[in-house]
């Protein structure tokens, strides 16, 4: 897939993709400040806001299509702090959703030290980017899960 990444690297991405429940898009919901969100994608994507009835908005979305939509807006203002918040608020949402799902806290553990690679095409920040060197930041989020799962 690429050339940055060992041969046994583990890619996910796409809903038909092996390991596809390793995305934010995937059915797995989470209980997040006393709420249950459908997926990580609606969670996270709400938090980029302070306006609450915007975030439950995002959060009754049908789809996490959807919910995305609903996050790249500029109509509503994104929360001052959210570049310096974002990766943390990934980490607690991907932590509990693993928590959450012991069927996908097996699968992950099964990936053993493998790396973990979100294979988005259009995303050099959380995912490989479109030429493989993006930082892979929910890769490196799912690896770090994985160590605490085993700890």
């Amino acid at each position: 897939m690429s050339p940055h990444y060992p041969r046994d690297t583990i890619y996910f991405y796409a809903q038909t993709d092996a390991f596809s429940e390793f995305s934010n898009f995937a059915p797995y919901g989470i209980a997040m400040d006393g709420v249950w969100w459908r997926t990580v994608e609606h969670y996270f994507q709400a938090q980029k806001f302070h306006d609450e009835g915007y975030r439950e908005r995002i959060r009754l979305a049908n789809r996490p299509k959807d919910a995305k939509a609903l996050g790249m807006t500029r109509a509503i203002p994104l929360r001052a702090d959210w570049e310096e918040v974002k990766d943390d608020i990934m980490l607690r949402a991907v932590t509990a959703k693993f928590e959450t799902h012991d069927k996908l806290a097996r699968l992950l553990l099964s990936t053993g030290e493998r790396m973990i690679v979100e294979n988005a095409p259009m995303d050099g920040y959380w995912g490989c980017g479109p030429d493989g060197s993006g930082e892979n930041k929910l890769g490196r989020i799912l690896m770090t899960v994985r160590d605490q799962l085993k700890a």
